[in-house]
């Protein structure tokens, strides 16, 4: 019987539908000529490769059972659903790197909504799962890869020298790489079904595709530092009759949802940030310099994450009413309140709750007036939490770019920076940018 670090797969997994692949596969979709049926033909090859090896390597009964690939799935009706389904079901992620694969939305939607589900089961104490296993079809430099790309150790060199060079799609288009094409096919196929028994994670509820947001930035968008700054107790300041579990010596250190994880919040809220291919910087309310006298100019989207057991103390409370008569537009309010911690419901915890909307009214109005309303309210669940936080982190970044002044560099066409350290050894590939225009016939105009 399969395994899963001790788990029974079929328990973990079922055996009803939906069906549940050892991979998916996501790739960038390339356009095509006017009449050409199908310009991603030879990705499909691939995959049907690749889920032949696999059924050879595993007693499935049928090659729906290896892989999933979303090919001609996006011309009908209900495709969002199935992909949110095999999603929150496949074993083992395997991005198809290319440049067009990192600029692509579709493949950020894919990639963001594997990795949160691997995330949220290290959260819940489910142990470690390195269940994305990157591909290469087409070369691309460690320097061009997004920040939730680059932690991957990636070792392409392993599946020959061939494919390291020109990947997937090279060993396809040249014959004689016929060998190591299948080569290279095999040893990816093993690693899928290694992985897939070894350290495949949980399954999980069916994803909302179409409300998952992209790990990857949009195509000319600078990396972004995304400020959160919490505001909780530590566990010398609680309010006398306030239990001190969920708390540590400094606010960086609350539990805010201790009966589903023993992360902190901030740190949860930190994995979300770099998740979206953003920085993050976490402070202490209490410590950092969102406690100094408003007025100094903090640059960057800004998120405070407000324990409402935080407004029990006066000075604190009036602190956090200056930040709010101070705060940027691109100041957003996060307010966990876990539904399962009894003082929560009690008469006191409800109190402060309402309290928040009176001692931050800017940023309880601004937080009520988009999408994302239920941050303000009180968020009363991890998987509320998980859900809610992304689309926060969203909002506040596309209201800096919509306030905060641009400082383009100077000229009209800056230079693009020469890429340096390319992944898999040959010079960096002359670009257009880089390539001085040929002078006319005569002599310059």
């Amino acid at each position: 019987m399969e395994s899963l670090g001790g788990q029974d797969l079929r328990s973990s997994f079922g055996t009803g539908e939906p069906q549940v692949p050892y991979f998916f596969l996501s790739y960038a979709h390339t356009p095509g000529f006017p009449g050409e049926s199908d310009p991603n033909h030879l990705v499909g090859r691939l995959f049907k490769d690749l889920c032949h090896v696999i059924l050879q390597l595993t007693t499935l009964s049928s090659p729906e059972e290896a892989g999933f690939m979303d090919r001609q799935l996006r011309t009908g009706d209900g495709w969002p659903v199935l992909l949110g389904q095999r999603l929150a079901t496949c074993r083992v992620f395997v991005p198809l790197y290319s440049p067009r694969y990192f600029s692509s939305a579709e493949c950020g939607r894919e990639w963001y909504a594997f990795s949160r589900r691997v995330q949220n089961a290290r959260h819940t104490g489910n142990g470690e799962y390195p269940a994305i296993v990157p591909a290469l079809w087409t070369p691309v430099h460690h320097v061009d890869l997004p920040h939730p790309a680059k932690p991957l150790q990636v070792v392409h060199d392993e599946y020959g020298a061939e494919y390291a060079r020109d990947g997937f799609y090279g060993l396809i288009k040249v014959k004689r790489y016929e060998d190591a094409y299948h080569e290279a096919v095999l040893r990816l196929a093993r690693r899928i079904v290694d992985v897939a028994h070894q350290s495949a994670p949980p399954p999980c509820a069916d994803i909302d595709y179409m409300e998952t947001p992209s790990a990857f930035r949009p195509v000319g968008q600078a990396t972004r530092t995304i400020r959160l700054t919490v505001a909780a107790p530590a566990r010398d300041t609680l309010p006398l009759d306030r239990a001190p579990d969920h708390y540590g010596s400094t606010a960086l250190e609350w539990r805010s949802y201790p009966a589903e994880t023993e992360v902190p919040v901030a740190k949860i809220a930190g994995e979300h940030v770099r998740s979206l291919d953003h920085q993050a910087t976490t402070e202490d309310f209490d410590e950092g310099p969102s406690a100094h006298p408003p007025g100094e100019a903090h640059g960057g989207p800004h998120i405070l994450v407000l324990d409402p057991w935080a407004l029990d103390d006066e000075l604190r409370r009036g602190r956090l009413a200056q930040f709010d008569s101070a705060a940027e537009p691109w100041t957003s309010l996060v307010v966990p309140h876990a539904h399962a911690d009894l003082q929560n419901r009690s008469e006191r915890g409800r109190r402060l709750l309402d309290q928040v909307a009176e001692t931050l009214p800017e940023l309880t109005g601004r937080g009520r007036l988009s999408a994302t309303r239920r941050a303000v309210n009180g968020v009363p669940s991890l998987d509320v939490f998980n859900d809610v936080l992304p689309k926060v982190i969203a909002e506040t970044t596309a209201r800096f770019f919509r306030h905060a002044k641009a400082h383009p560099p100077a000229g009209d066409n800056p230079p693009r920076p020469r890429l340096q350290g390319p992944l898999f050894g040959q010079d960096d590939p002359p670009h257009p940018s880089n390539i001085p225009p040929a002078t006319p016939p005569g002599g310059p105009a």
